[in-house]
Formats: C-alpha cells, structure tokens, sequence
C-alpha cells in the first residue's frame, strides 16, 4: 500500500462499520510491517486508531487488529502504544483476550504482543533506552493484569496442548520471555530489588509454572512428532532450563534465609531421628539409669553425619553444588522418605568405613547430571543448536530427559546405593562408585534417542549390571591411555602378549608333561562267511607322554583305560621331536550307528596327525623329501585337542592355531593390561622425575668383591 493512501486507510479504520473497518485493517497488517510505511502510519496518529481497534472490536477485525500490532513491534517501531495512563488498559485488554476468548487467530495474536511486550525489557537496556518508564515492559507490565485474571498462567500453558501449532509455538515463546525476565538482572518479579528477595521472587515464580504442569507438557512437546514447527522456541526453553539449574547452583545456602533452614530441618526430621536403630549410636539405658525427661532434647553428636553428611556443618558442604544440591537431596527425601530410612537403618548397623554416606552421594550424583548436560555451557549450546537446525538431527539437539532432572537425580542415586552395595565399597571407594555412576548416566542417558520415555530410563539404570559398568570403564580407560600414551601403549600390549604366549605355552607343554588317554579306532571284522577271520587282540586305548627332557614324545596302547596313569617305561613306543616334520588335525563327522538303539547319529571326531620325514629320496641332488604319518591320536573332547595339537606346535617353536588357545592369550595379555591400566597414576607420570633421581652413584673407594642378593 502506498503511503499517500494512509490517511484514507486512517479514515475507514475509524468509521463505524464494521466491513469498512475489517477491510481496512486487513490491508494495514500486509503493509506495517515496512519500516518506511509504519513511521508514517504512526506519525499520522495511527496507533491510537489501532489501539481503539483492539480495545473494542471483535472477530476478525480484532485478530487483523492485533496482528498489525504484532507485526509492528517486529520492525521495532510503535512501543509508544504501551507508555503513557492508558498502558496498563491495553495490556489488561489484551491479558483478557488470551483468559477468555477461544478463537484461535486471536490468541495467537495476544500472545504474540506480550511475547514483544515482555522481551522488550531486555532489549530496552542493550538499545541504551534506559530513559523508558520502570515498569513498562518486561513481567511488571503484566503484573496488574495478572492480579485481576490470575488463572492466566494456567491458562497459556494449557495452550501447550493445542492442536494448532502456531498458537503452541506462541505460548511457548511467552513463556519462554517470563522466565528468561525472571531470571534476569534487569527483571524483577516484585517491587523490591534487594538481592534476597529478587531471588526468591524468581525462584517462587518458577515453581509456580511448574506446580501448573508446564514441565510435563513441554517434555511432551520436545518428543511429538510436532518438533519441527516448535523447534525453536522448544531449543530455547531447553537452553533457559539449563540457565535455571546454573542459577539454583549460584545460590549459596544459608542458614539465615528461612527456606533454607526449613529445608534443612526437613530433611532432618525426614530421617526418623528418635528411633535408636536409625541413629545406631545411643547407648541402652541400664536399668539403674533414669530416662530422660519428656519434652528434653539430648544432643546426638553425629546428628548430620549419620544422614551422609561429612561434618557437622551441612550448610557449608554445599558449596560445590549449591541450592541445587539442597533442592535435589531434599525432593529425594520428600519422595522417597520410607525408602531414606531404611537406608539409613542399614547402614547404622555397618562398621563406620563401610557406610554409604546418603547425603554426599546425592552432591555427587547432581554434579554427575550438571557436567553431562554441560549446564554451563548453556548459552554457547544454544547457538550451536540453532546453526545446526536445518540438519535435521534433532535426537542430537534436544535432550528431553534433562527436563525430566529431579527423576534422573533419583535414579542415579539409587543406581550409586546398589553400586556400593554390590562392590563392598568403602569410604576410600567414593570416587570409584561416582565414576561408575558418570559411566552409567553417560549410557544410559547419553545413549538415549528423544523419544525414550524416563521410566524406561530409570529401569535401566536400576538393572544395568555391574559387570557392565566394570568393562565399560576399562574400555574408556584404555581409550584415554591410547590417546595419551599411543606408541608406548603399543609396545606395553605387544610385550604383554608376547609374555602371555610364554605363559600359555609353557601351561600346553605341562599338558603333554602329564600324560593323556586317547581312544583308537579298531578294525571292523570280515562277516563274510568265506572268508577267514583274522586274529587280532583290540587295543581301543592310547595313551601318550611328552619326557621330562622334552625331546620324546612316548606312547602305547592299551586294551583298557588303567585307574593309575602309565609311566614311562611301560610305554614301549617312542617319537624323536626333532624328526617331527609337521603336527595337523582335521575333524570329521562320521556316521555313527548306535549300539543300543540303531538310531544313526553324527558325532565329530578330532584327529591329530604327527608326520616325519622318512626314507628321503638322494635329497643331495635337491629332490623333494616325502611325509609320512608316524601317530594319530584321537583326544576325548575338543579341550584336549587344543591342549594337545598346540602343545606340539609349541615345543616345535611354532605358533598356536586353535581358536582356543588364541583365546586364552589373548585374555592373559588383556589382563596384564589392565592391571597395569589400573595401577597406573597419571598425576604423577607429568611430575618428571624427583631429584636426584638417574644420577649415578659414585665407586669411589670400592672395589670388585661384592655379589647380587636375590
């Protein structure tokens, strides 16, 4: 529209009817988003046309009307509607709209004003408009409004569960504007502006959204199929969850502010102080003693230590996690009261190095959460996510089950009690326990997609096993001395398996050593009845042993298997290793008929096959030499051929070949390793060497006559 039109435009939006009006404002919202037309419009008296409009129209003329305002504020122009003694009817006009009008267009449009109205408060102080009237924008110009249509905040997170998208993106960013002006410096919830009561009034107004479901409905949001039309006001609120928990950890806690006293006593009173076997440290009383009077109060000397605490003090050891270590132990014990003293009824009746300390695992368990969801780097996530949008990958952007903190703070902590329980832990294994449990909330939570619901989290944490959560560690152990140590790695697993191949091969010689039973297959009969039967004595049984020089291999066989193992000069049959050209073995399945029940059956059979150079043809005139079999053995189980077919491998000097036996070096050498792993310190090994030490000592005045003790 061009702007010599604009005082025609001026004159139908204020006539009196009705289409006159609705068509002119329809125009007005396609037009006064140009920067160009909108300083004409307004320097025209345009706004307190439109504010009419918006204060008394109805329909679609009150939904172009309020677009029109919304579009101008986009461009930054037109807050002069909001200053002046008719402020505070518009805002209340508009507060009205979104308490009690359903349409759709409408709503979106109110929400739209307050979205500017609000977030203008912390852009007026980055814009140098100081100068603006205190209370204009931001939550406090909402305020009076709100005090006369209280249910508004119901309300608009009701709007959350709207089917139109639009409007549900709406009262996100609404949303969104309140807490990031709560939390904010410049934004303060009531009248005061000392420190104490700024924070309380934020803090309260938090949970006040919370207490009306707002957290449920946008985790409910964050994993619908409707993520991408509220990707960004969704990001945004994770971003400001994140700023919450940072601010709830800045707040240190102190005994002079009542809310944090009461929490306090709360939790001590939630831990059943009067019950004896709770405490596990009042003495019986004799019967020659009095009890003590109705009413009176004995100190108990491990009042705060008995809940986990490690002094005295409590209010100083929350220092590292601030009131967000207080908000988390203290929703824990509300929730889990019955199950807080039982815990601490087990541990009383444990020796004292030997108890899970209840309160310093739950510190730990809120600064395992806050470093996984990298809280602090709130802001710089928040930009990221918005310049990776377009890809698309939104399991990686948003992280529902951080809305989800107080439940995943409990599940963790009931994850770190059966840790302990499970591993005998002591008071010197804290920091082991709290490393298994950041390995488990890296898997479980960091591994989730976006639409995994917590309580499938929560049973996985609380069923993941223990064995699990050992390999896991050792893996990302080994991965971090790869990185760091790299070639020193290598050499260290090279030598180990090097040593772990000695190690078996001298376990397969003493095998052989020791002497084995074989079975042979014995020649089937001629039934044929004219032919003549051959005369021979079956020996179904072979038995074998390597010398104790370990340059013969002797065997003999044997109509039965003897109680006692034969010796060595009761076997008449001996083999020379050193004319041992090669050792192989086969398996075969054969067709086996049943004695018993005819039935055929398939049954494998292992056979090594020593074999020797024998008779070899001129071999000076280069000629091939020939192989023949000189033993077969036939082992009972698939474990003795391993032990058996490498164990002659190895006195020959060559290398292993069953799956086995690879097996088993392999998991000797991964156990060197990781006792290594494990014993090794990586403070120190930056230190460089302490002083003195590689330096030489002098011989001076000694002489050749001394001897190494060993």
């Amino acid at each position: 529209m061009d702007q010599a039109d604009i005082p025609a435009l001026l004159a139908r939006l204020a006539s009196d009817e009705d289409a006159s009006r609705k068509m002119a404002v329809f125009k007005l919202q396609n037009s006064i988003n140009d920067p160009a037309f909108a300083d004409v419009f307004i320097s025209s008296g345009g706004l307190v046309v439109l504010r009419r409009l918006i204060m008394t129209a109805a329909g679609n003329t009150l939904a172009y009307s309020l677009q029109s305002l919304t579009r101008l504020l986009e461009v930054d122009m037109g807050w002069d509607i909001f200053e002046g003694p008719t402020a505070s009817d518009l805002v209340e006009r508009v507060v009205e709209l979104i308490v009690t009008n359903p349409l759709v267009n409408i709503l979106r449009g109110a929400m739209s004003i307050l979205v500017a109205l609000v977030s203008h408060s912390q852009s007026a102080v980055i814009g140098g408009a100081a100068s603006r009237t205190p209370g204009t924008f931001g939550f406090r110009a909402l305020k009076p409004a709100v005090a006369v249509y209280p249910q508004f905040f119901e309300l608009v997170i009701a709007q959350l569960q709207s089917a139109d998208h639009a409007l549900c993106a709406n009262a996100l960013m609404l949303i969104n504007a309140l807490i990031r002006d709560a939390v904010s410096n410049e934004g303060t919830m009531g009248g005061k502006t000392n420190g104490a009561t700024q924070g309380d009034e934020w803090s309260k107004f938090i949970k006040r959204l919370q207490d009306l479901g707002l957290i449920k409905a946008v985790y409910k949001l964050m994993q619908s199929s409707a993520l991408q039309d509220l990707a960004h006001p969704l990001l945004e609120f994770q971003s400001l969850t994140k700023i919450l928990l940072r601010k709830w950890r800045e707040v240190e806690v102190d005994l002079e502010r009542p809310e944090h006293r009461r929490a306090l006593k709360g939790l001590h009173l939630a831990s059943a102080p009067d019950r004896a076997h709770v405490n596990g440290h009042s003495p019986p009383i004799e019967q020659h003693e009095t009890p003590a009077k109705k009413g009176s109060r004995r100190h108990n000397p491990e009042k705060w230590r008995r809940l986990g605490f490690e002094t005295e003090s409590p209010a100083q050891e929350f220092d590292i996690t601030g009131f967000l270590g207080m908000m988390d132990i203290t929703d824990y014990v509300r929730k889990h009261e019955d199950g807080f003293q039982k815990m601490l009824m087990e541990q009383a009746g444990k020796p004292a190095s030997q108890r899970c300390p209840v309160a310093r695992a739950s510190f730990a368990v809120t600064m395992v959460l806050y470093e996984h969801f990298e809280v602090d780097k709130a802001d710089l996530e928040d930009i990221k996510g918005y310049q990776v949008m377009e890809s698309k990958d939104h399991d990686r952007i948003f992280r529902p089950l951080l809305l989800q903190w107080s439940r995943l703070h409990t599940a963790a902590l009931h994850a770190f009690f059966r840790v302990w329980k499970v591993t005998g832990a002591e008071h010197d294994d804290f920091e082991k326990v709290v490393e298994l449990v950041r390995i488990l909330v890296d898997q479980v939570v960091g591994e989730a997609t976006r639409t995994k619901d917590v309580l499938e989290a929560e049973e996985e944490m609380q069923e993941f096993d223990v064995a699990r959560l050992r390999e896991q560690q050792m893996d990302l152990l080994e991965m971090s001395f790869e990185g760091t140590w790299g070639q020193h790695l290598y050499q260290v697993r090279e030598e180990l398996k090097q040593e772990a191949l000695q190690f078996v091969k001298e376990q397969r010689i003493r095998c052989l050593l020791e002497g084995s039973w074989f079975t042979k297959p014995t020649p089937k009969r001629e039934n044929n009845s004219g032919s003549k039967h051959r005369l021979f004595t079956p020996t179904p049984w072979r038995y074998a042993k390597l010398s104790h020089n370990r340059r013969y291999l002797h065997y003999a066989d044997f109509e039965v298997q003897t109680a006692q193992e034969p010796t060595l000069d009761s076997l008449g049959e001996k083999i020379d290793l050193s004319t041992i050209s090669s050792v192989v073995s086969n398996v075969s399945a054969d067709d086996v008929k049943s004695t018993t029940s005819g039935a055929t059956t398939k049954t494998t059979t292992t056979k090594i096959t020593v074999y020797s150079f024998v008779n070899p043809i001129n071999p000076t005139k280069g000629m091939d030499t020939k192989e023949h079999p000189i033993l077969s053995l036939w082992p009972l189980s698939h474990s003795l051929a391993s032990e058996w077919l490498d164990g002659l491998l190895l006195v020959l000097n060559q290398a292993p070949i069953t799956a086995e036996t690879n097996k088993l070096v392999n998991m000797v050498s991964e156990y060197g390793l990781k006792i290594r792993l494990l014993n090794v310190r990586m403070d120190p090994a930056f230190d460089g060497p302490v002083p003195g030490a590689g330096v030489i000592p002098s011989r001076e005045g000694l002489d050749d006559d001394y001897f190494f003790e060993v």
